[in-house]
């Protein structure tokens, strides 16, 4: 059973530390349409470029089932989201029929308080209660996807096995220099590695 197909998800509370003066409870729930410019401002906090309506249409995708959309508040204040993708484009996890784990972001001034663990968590704890036995994610190879990656393992989870992909689209032997030579600036973002976790 999905997430939108359960009851409502309860809030998971996490505790923030700002420095040493002052403790905040950041909340973690599911993503209503008012969270429309709080989910584009964190973007862009993020220095991230989406295609036009992206959160419309991944808000629509929740409403369908196909995805669920999480996201972290502090002091009414979105700081961060997840997307837990039921139907990926990614070949081998869609016929798998494993559920992804998509779009992990927290503003920079909130990281290394744990909010990113507890957003994957939340995607975790739902993709067991659907009875599923593994959750995918993609994580990218550069630098500035350093954290994701040291997160991700201490998580357990392992690569796939496929390899370097492109996208979506696992890169054979000899097509990485190609596949850059021939994209514009800025396709290295696109390069990643396909991480499972069996429960």
């Amino acid at each position: 059973m999905r997430c939108s197909e359960a009851s409502p998800v309860k809030a998971v509370k996490c505790k923030m530390e700002h420095e040493e003066t002052c403790k905040e409870v950041v909340s973690i729930r599911p993503a209503v349409e008012d969270d429309l410019d709080g989910l584009y401002r964190v973007a862009a906090d993020m220095e991230m470029t989406n295609e036009p309506k992206y959160f419309e249409k991944c808000l629509a995708e929740q409403k369908d089932g196909k995805r669920d959309i999480f996201v972290a508040e502090l002091s009414g204040r979105l700081i961060g989201y997840v997307q837990l993708n039921w139907t990926p484009l990614y070949p081998t996890f869609r016929r798998l029929d494993i559920p992804e784990v998509q779009d992990l972001n927290v503003v920079p001034e909130a990281r290394g308080q744990g909010i990113g663990g507890r957003l994957v968590d939340v995607c975790e704890e739902i993709v067991r209660k659907a009875g599923r036995s593994e959750i995918g994610i993609s994580v990218g190879l550069c630098q500035r996807y350093g954290a994701a990656q040291r997160l991700y393992v201490k998580k357990e989870y392992v690569p796939d096995g496929a390899g370097v992909c492109y996208g979506d689209v696992p890169l054979r032997a000899g097509e990485l220099w190609s596949t850059l030579w021939c994209r514009p600036t800025g396709a290295d973002n696109l390069l990643t590695l396909k991480l499972v976790k069996v429960f």
